[in-house]
């Protein structure tokens, strides 16, 4: 009997103890959700539902539109917000008054501004001579564009990044995954596996962190991103590959009857890399092709330039010309960057990726 009661008590106490540890639970939840939103990291879109009246209905639709974040509400026009199925133009102003109570949209002081970019993550290019030219590597929370003739290493310094970005902050990483969209055909796994050896990492946990997907035409290039975007909610990716972004833009509209129609798309793609790249902190990498130039006869004018003209141009934070050197070197220019001096470094490319190069 006596054992009977004592086992009565322990199942009461436990029964007791059982809604502080579920409200501890739940306090730790709001603690680890309030120390991402204070580190910088994107506001889930779940966090409106219930506020100013706004429905689980209501999120999901923002959700099916490609919304996952405050941040990308906030942002986006209302015009956009409209076109949403299940959304009428009276919960489309809630949601926008909703999210822009969050996110701060007015203006700061350029000291506030200068104290944040003090915080700025740079992921390696796996060459010193490069990283010391881009300030310690590729800027997140920007696109950088990457352009020039076959065999400068585009791709090759893509496969790169999608495994330096793994590295810790402290050596040059984003200590994130990478997310890889082919156009052309030319991701390469096995190289990965080589690089990953480089830096003493286990390859098979390199390839798991990396996403990639093939891109068959425009149409889907821009679908993928909705897909990427759903896929930044949840994890984190320090770095989003684009190679090549143009093609087939380039492809699926051709002749100049065509080119308004092609520039407009090639905008809107842009638009959604560069807001990817705000949102969720992490550096968006662009390859390009280039044309002849026809004026390359006058004084500074190249032999080529990118295409994609001024959409393009404005679009990238910073522009790199990487070009053929003196036997394996290629070399890399600063065409345009805010930050930046226009500079020239050169690097090499080898069996384990990109790498300084030798005399």
């Amino acid at each position: 009997m006596g054992g009977q009661k004592q086992k009565r008590k322990e199942e009461q106490g436990q029964e007791a103890k059982r809604p502080r540890v579920e409200e501890e639970v739940r306090e730790n939840q709001g603690d680890a959700q309030a120390e991402e939103e204070e580190c910088g990291g994107p506001i889930p879109i779940q966090s409106l539902d219930g506020q100013g009246g706004l429905k689980g209905s209501d999120i999901k639709a923002l959700m099916d539109g490609g919304f996952f974040t405050v941040e990308s509400v906030a942002y986006a026009p209302k015009k956009h917000l409209h076109t949403l199925k299940g959304l009428s133009e009276a919960k489309v102003d809630r949601v926008k008054a909703e999210a822009e109570k969050v996110v701060p949209l007015g203006f700061i002081s350029a000291t506030m501004q200068f104290e944040a970019r003090k915080n700025q993550i740079y992921v390696s290019t796996g060459c010193k001579a490069l990283d010391k030219m881009l300030n310690g590597g590729f800027e997140t929370g920007s696109i950088t564009e990457l352009f020039g003739e076959f065999r400068t290493g585009k791709t090759q310094l893509c496969h790169t990044l999608c495994v330096t970005c793994q590295l810790p902050v402290g050596k040059g990483g984003g200590e994130g995954k990478a997310l890889y969209i082919d156009t052309e055909g030319t991701f390469r796994p096995e190289r990965l596996r080589a690089i990953a050896e480089r830096y003493e990492l286990d390859p098979d946990d390199v390839l798991d962190n990396i996403a990639y997907a093939r891109a068959y035409n425009s149409e889907h290039q821009r679908t993928l991103l909705i897909q990427a975007a759903a896929m930044m909610a949840e994890q984190r990716y320090a770095v989003m590959i684009v190679d090549s972004a143009t093609a087939l833009f380039r492809t699926d509209y051709s002749g100049r009857q065509e080119l308004a129609s092609r520039q407009i798309q090639l905008g809107l793609f842009l638009r959604q890399l560069t807001n990817l790249a705000e949102e969720y902190g992490c550096a968006v990498i662009i390859t390009n092709q280039v044309v002849a130039n026809p004026d390359a006869t006058m004084p500074g004018a190249g032999a080529s330039k990118p295409i994609g003209g001024h959409v393009i141009a404005h679009a990238s934070t910073t522009r790199l010309f990487l070009r053929k050197g003196k036997g394996e070197t290629r070399m890399c220019r600063v065409y345009d960057s805010p930050s930046i001096a226009e500079n020239e470094a050169a690097y090499a490319i080898f069996e384990d990726g990109i790498g300084d190069a030798r005399d």
